[in-house]
């Protein structure tokens, strides 16, 4: 529909909405939706991955944070 869609005459609008409705439900009857099993699966290697990232930008952390402390203290401005 044209971009005036929502400015159009009740009747269009309607018509449109319809159309667009039954476009949706049409498409939506073609998506092949995963299985309990595929799911769990790819759920579980999410959490994985984010606790796996989750150590290692820590251990980053923990590394740069030593490596300052270290070279504020080698010249002189840490405490």
């Amino acid at each position: 529909m044209e971009e005036n869609a929502i400015a159009a005459k009740p009747k269009q609008w309607v018509a449109w909405v319809r159309e667009s409705w039954r476009d949706m439900t049409s498409e939506m009857k073609k998506v092949t939706w995963p299985g309990r099993q595929e799911v769990v699966g790819t759920t579980v290697v999410v959490l994985v991955a984010t606790i796996v990232f989750a150590v290692y930008l820590w251990g980053c952390d923990q590394a740069f944070f030593w490596l300052t402390t270290s070279l504020f203290k080698y010249f002189g401005a840490g405490s």
